[in-house]
């Protein structure tokens, strides 16, 4: 039986440079016992040996997922890095998102019985994300508003992101207009729950994909908690090019037959991976 305390999926596509600055931050971790399963939808050699280089080097435990590239199918690699946790509790995030040394930390101190954690995101713009180096990741400088406003940022609302802490923090959980759900750059969870809806739905590309299986949760009764301004990860800059209207709208009648017929589980996650 593993001890381990979470598992933290890392869904990724060809962004070694991205990828690389997160792993940084998870070696970062002021909670070590967890493992990082790295949901590849396909990348090139790159990223496979820029995966194999922690691997070999990192104190990181690593697992590597990849199938090959056949469009975005983010929702079918998802599902079968599920499969390969070793951890009952399971922390959801992508491969442009940096977290804070105490990420980690923060979704285990936080987590309850039938309850998923939604976090947040601080979005950075193209020059900050590619300022940032290693040393400021080991030494958190990127989650210095100080830092980051010297270097361009407009500050805004959403600093208080970076720094809230303690009342504060609780106060604009507790508060903030925006409402918990399952986004896949920052959510956690119990593993036997998303098994329990069949993971994610696979014939969904890009736009609310993740989404839709919070949605499952909460047809199940799962509650959602608030934690946008304490388990904090910066959002490196990047493009879109997978984004499709036609698709997008596929998404939604899916979403709304979820949520108009009140679906647990979905026909299409991750059972038929076993056949």
């Amino acid at each position: 039986m593993s001890t381990l305390k979470a598992s933290v999926i890392i869904s990724t596509y060809n962004q070694p440079e991205w990828l690389e600055k997160v792993l940084w931050g998870y070696e970062q971790q002021t909670e070590p016992d967890f493992e990082i399963v790295i949901a590849d939808d396909g990348s090139n050699e790159t990223t496979r040996k820029l995966i194999d280089k922690f691997i070999e080097t990192s104190r990181l435990r690593i697992v590597h997922v990849w199938h090959e590239d056949n469009g975005f199918q983010k929702t079918v690699i998802l599902n079968k890095a599920i499969l390969k946790t070793s951890s009952d509790y399971l922390i959801f995030t992508d491969g442009d998102c940096i977290p804070r040394n105490d990420f980690v930390a923060t979704h285990l101190k936080l987590r309850k019985k039938n309850y998923f954690l939604s976090g947040g995101y601080f979005k950075l713009p193209k020059t900050i994300s590619e300022l940032i180096s290693k040393q400021d990741i080991i030494s958190q400088t990127c989650f210095d508003l100080k830092w980051l406003v010297s270097n361009g940022l407009k500050k805004n609302f959403k600093a208080n992101k970076l720094t809230a802490k303690g009342f504060k923090a609780w106060l604009l959980n507790t508060f903030t207009p925006t409402k918990a759900t399952f986004d896949g750059m920052n959510v956690s969870g119990w593993k036997a729950l998303v098994l329990a809806v069949n993971g994610f739905d696979e014939r969904m590309q890009y736009g609310g994909e993740d989404r839709e299986i919070g949605e499952r949760l909460m047809n199940k009764g799962v509650r959602f908690k608030q934690i946008r301004y304490s388990a904090i990860c910066v959002h490196l800059y990047h493009e879109r090019p997978y984004k499709n209207e036609a698709v997008i709208l596929k998404n939604k009648a899916i979403r709304s037959t979820t949520k108009r017929e009140n679906v647990i589980f979905s026909d299409y996650g991750i059972k038929k991976n076993r056949t």
